[in-house]
């Protein structure tokens, strides 16, 4: 694959809050790294703060392993069951009252397992020399003041706290003191923080949303920079919903959804590697016709009729063909974790038909032309 941005530039990354969404922005710095990409600096705020410590100190696979294996009980001092009961709504009424009240008396959640993993996994040495600059965003209760905190020119016994600080979501969890100061998540003041590596005139940066809980500062983009973005196309949970399976299914989407990205590949539920041009499609969509001398009248108003039943407001015949593929695809049960050519999706669709077909669901007019069009080639 041919990647769509200049590899040879170095790029800032901006790494928005949002709790346990974070697994997500591992597996687009798994991507990242693959593609040989180069990163000069990283602006994060609360979990995105973390990973970015992560990130500078260069070890994925350590990354990975405190994602994969996350619990709630890593993060605050609850009990796991519990926890995942009352975020699934199945906890008892007296049970979340109960919660509740103990969250407002003692002015959040404590948070001390969050600082022991951060002991645990963060090496300040190894950050600071680090060739990635870290910028940290924090909010200062005292002063109402947000921060951007850059890394490298702390003292090395503040860097944990720091981050810790930057990961305090207020009101949920205990609020920090710093050097006699209160600090909480900088997501209160700017979640997505874009305006860090602004100021500091890079001019080719990557955000990865996860789409946290904070505010989304409006920042004035200068002439002459380039922003891309790396988002999620799936419902990637709850901040607070640290679990492990959930966690590494977000690792997965964040390395496709940058694969997408860097090698601008198609689709809106799979990932197709596809370099057609779009009278290649119509000449697929032709070929599913088996109607004699009428193909004409068939291109005149059977693509507008398809392209209805699939809700497609804005199309071509290369958009509906691959619509058609896709919304095929996920009836027939097509993993979609992996990167196809839109013929390679179409086999896998032959693979996996007979999922559509035993289900005895009414089969749409869309999908019976791709079942249809086994063994097409167009040259």
């Amino acid at each position: 694959m041919q990647p769509v941005i200049d590899l040879s530039r170095e790029y800032g990354v901006v790494l928005e809050g949002g709790g346990a969404k974070g697994a997500y922005q591992i597996g687009a710095w798994k991507a990242f790294r693959e593609a040989g990409l180069k990163i000069r600096g990283i602006s994060g705020t609360s979990v995105g703060a973390l990973n970015g410590a992560l990130m500078c100190m260069g070890d994925v696979e350590k990354a990975e392993h405190v994602w994969e294996n996350i619990s709630y009980s890593r993060v605050m001092d609850v009990d796991d069951e519990k926890m995942k009961l009352l975020l699934q709504g199945k906890l008892k009424v007296r049970e979340v009252v109960k919660a509740l009240l103990a969250l407002l008396t003692e002015g959040g959640v404590d948070i001390t397992p969050l600082k022991e993993l951060v002991e645990e996994y963060v090496d300040e040495e190894k950050l600071l020399r680090s060739p990635i600059s870290l910028y940290v965003s924090i909010f200062n209760v005292d002063e109402f003041r947000e921060l951007d905190v850059d890394i490298h020119e702390l003292e090395p016994e503040l860097i944990r706290e720091v981050l810790v600080a930057s990961a305090c979501i207020f009101p949920l969890f205990k609020v920090e003191k710093l050097q006699g100061k209160t600090y909480i998540d900088g997501g209160a003041m700017d979640n997505v923080p874009l305006e860090p590596l602004i100021r500091r005139d890079y001019k080719d940066i990557i955000v990865v949303r996860i789409f946290g809980i904070g505010r989304d500062k409006p920042v004035k983009i200068p002439e002459g920079t380039s922003v891309y973005t790396v988002e999620p196309r799936i419902d990637l949970g709850n901040i607070l919903d640290f679990d492990a399976e959930k966690s590494r299914r977000n690792i997965q989407a964040g390395y496709f959804d940058a694969c997408r990205m860097i090698y601008g590949l198609d689709g809106i539920i799979y990932y197709i590697d596809d370099r057609q041009d779009e009278l290649y499609y119509m000449r697929k969509l032709a070929a599913m016709y088996k109607g004699g001398n009428a193909l004409h009248h068939f291109m005149e108003t059977e693509p507008a009729k398809l392209a209805f039943e699939l809700k497609l407001t804005e199309w071509d015949y290369r958009k509906l063909y691959l619509s058609m593929l896709e919304a095929t695809a996920k009836l027939c049960r097509v993993p979609k974790y992996r990167i196809y050519t839109a013929d390679e999706l179409l086999e896998a669709i032959w693979r996996q038909k007979s999922v559509l077909i035993e289900s005895k669901n009414p089969i749409p007019v869309f999908a019976q032309m791709i079942l249809s069009s086994e063994g097409e080639a167009i040259e």
